[in-house]
């Protein structure tokens, strides 16, 4: 089982701090430490703040109520002024992670249970949009832009750039805000995938829209895709890589 996000936080920087700290093997010479930037205490402030975003998103996975929060936030409090010690036992560390995989679990019941209520709807709609097809598994194919290359093969591998979103417009995944095309064989996909880019062309861009079932289905990939998640992808296809 994945470790709960809000160990992987506290790793990470466990991590990062004993790495700071650790001698290299075989040192040259010590380079002269460079000078500390100042910031404005305006700028100090904003990057304060973002640590506690930064904690509040690992603490999504536990879903907490208000009166949770605040014991969470004293266990803070104590940890971080030294108050208590933050190494956890490991009786401890199983009740934290089995804490997060039943919240988890219970989220995502909710989230799949609203999807599959609005997914129908979404499909239809976007079965209406000009110029849609439908492959023969039932992914919905828009084109946004007409590529002038060759199409892909279920064999072939492509590269593309991609931004996907939930039914409810929410972003979960893209190569574009990344900064990096994707390159995958068309046969190690998702069906909707491998289904659609088929009816695309080098050059081309395209809304690709698929069902729950040709997709991740009714387990999803808690917790960034619920279950019975309807996916939009909006693709635009680089490359046949050879």
């Amino acid at each position: 089982m994945r470790k709960p996000l809000a160990l992987l936080f506290a790793l990470s920087l466990a991590t990062s701090a004993h790495a700071q700290g650790a001698k290299p093997a075989a040192p040259e010479k010590t380079p002269a430490p460079a000078a500390e930037k100042k910031a404005s205490p305006a700028d100090a402030e904003k990057t304060l703040y973002s640590v506690g975003l930064a904690v509040a998103n690992s603490l999504q996975v536990f879903a907490l109520t208000p009166a949770e929060l605040e014991i969470v936030m004293r266990g803070i409090r104590d940890g971080a002024t030294g108050k208590a010690k933050t190494d956890l036992d490991p009786k401890t560390s199983a009740a934290v992670n089995e804490l997060a995989k039943t919240r988890m679990e219970k989220a995502n019941a909710v989230e799949s249970a609203k999807e599959k209520e609005a997914g129908p709807a979404h499909l239809a709609k976007a079965a209406k949009e000009k110029g849609a097809t439908k492959t023969a598994s039932g992914a919905i194919v828009i084109p946004l832009k007409e590529g002038s290359g060759p199409s892909p093969t279920a064999s072939d591998k492509v590269k593309v750039h991609y931004t996907g979103t939930l039914v409810n417009g929410k972003t979960f995944d893209s190569s574009v805000q990344r900064g990096q095309p994707a390159e995958f064989p068309l046969g190690g996909v998702i069906k909707c995938w491998t289904e659609g880019l088929q009816k695309m062309k080098v050059g081309g861009k395209a809304k690709i829209v698929c069902p729950a079932d040709i997709a991740y289905g009714p387990q999803g990939r808690p917790p960034v895709i619920p279950g019975n998640a309807v996916l939009t992808f909006e693709v635009e296809l680089l490359e046949i890589v050879k």
